[in-house]
């Protein structure tokens, strides 16, 4: 059964980093393209950060570019979020998704997603 974990969210003052992990299991998803999406509280899902299955194409959101980074091994069967100069704003649960087809975009183009890990920005 595939299952994507993420891992390394937590609780962080403005200014600061984090780096989130998402590994995936129980299939190889090398051929996958991924993303990361975020959920805050009365808000809808919406896209982060796509990357394509070599890593050769990413794609950010505008509320987001030039601060965070996507990135793949796919050797480790892993994607990564490097956060860094985090807003309040972005405090959300974090999730990984994986598809094969589709629009980076669009939540509803996603094919396995993770349970997401909250980060938690302070003013």
């Amino acid at each position: 059964q595939a299952q994507l974990v993420e891992s390394g969210g937590g609780l962080v003052q403005a200014g600061g980093s984090l780096r989130l992990s998402c590994e995936a299991s129980g299939r190889t998803f090398s051929s996958y393209a991924m993303g990361w999406f975020r959920q805050a509280p009365g808000k809808e899902r919406e896209f982060v950060a796509g990357i394509s299955w070599s890593g050769g194409r990413t794609y950010y959101a505008d509320s987001v570019k030039g601060r965070f980074t996507i990135s793949r091994d796919n050797a480790k069967n892993t994607v990564y979020l490097q956060m860094n100069r985090l807003k309040p704003e972005d405090t959300a649960v974090y999730y990984c998704a994986a598809r094969i087809g589709g629009n980076y975009y669009a939540t509803l183009d996603y094919d396995y997603w993770g349970q997401g890990t909250q980060v938690t920005v302070t003013s």
